[in-house]
């Protein structure tokens, strides 16, 4: 459960929980490709997740990369990485270093066959999660009021919209190529390019809405 239950609603955490999910519910999808692949070396260091299947001719086989020199360890590492970024994203987004443990998680499923999408939009939410807690002095004296104000009100639909994006690229494109044999892998490319973009104007968004609200992420020293 969240370590400081009692603390006030913060933007900018429930951004870094929801996108560390998504990350780390993407690089699940390629360690399950990688594990039924067996106990084979890949076919080089840049390697496709999926051979066989929807997911293999639909998505590209969603391509990755790994140092392990076998598909099956590396599923299974790449699983354990993914699902420890779930679930650090998930109970303990509050904590003073949810970011940067998001940020190693991510580089090690980078390194292990967890893709390239799934990473990046982990270290993404890691990133935002550096600023957990901060004062955001910066912010406060160089940001115009109004702009505060805009992005703060623009906050929960620019969330609302990454967060529907981030659904798509993880769950809603399995469901369309396994359902309703959806042949785009361009439309998941475009996905994830929104997805980087969309996520970084939350985060910027979320931390004017938490100064705002006059108050700060809920973690305690």
């Amino acid at each position: 459960m969240d370590p400081n239950p009692a603390a006030p609603f913060s933007a900018l955490r429930a951004t870094v929980s929801a996108f560390g999910i998504i990350g780390g519910l993407g690089g699940i999808t390629h360690g399950v490709g990688e594990v039924l692949q067996g106990s084979v070396a890949p076919a080089g260091i840049v390697f496709d997740s999926w051979v066989e299947g929807p997911i293999a001719t639909h998505m590209g086989g969603e391509p990755g990369m790994t140092v392990v020199p076998n598909l099956l360890a590396t599923g299974v590492l790449t699983i354990i990485f993914s699902l420890a970024m779930v679930l650090w994203s998930a109970f303990f987004a509050g904590t003073r270093h949810v970011g940067r443990l998001q940020v190693l998680l991510s580089g090690a499923m980078l390194l292990v066959g967890g893709g390239f999408a799934p990473p990046v939009i982990g270290m993404l939410a890691g990133a935002a999660g550096l600023g957990m807690g901060a004062p955001h002095t910066r912010w406060r004296k160089h940001l115009p009021a109004g702009l505060q104000r805009f992005l703060a009100r623009l906050w929960p639909w620019v969330f609302g919209v990454a967060l529907a994006n981030g659904m798509l690229l993880v769950a809603g494109s399995i469901i369309l190529v396994y359902v309703f044999d959806l042949n785009a892998p361009g439309l998941f490319v475009g996905s994830f390019l929104f997805a980087v973009v969309s996520l970084l104007l939350t985060a910027v968004s979320g931390v004017a809405y938490d100064i705002q609200q006059h108050h700060q992420p809920g973690w305690t020293g």
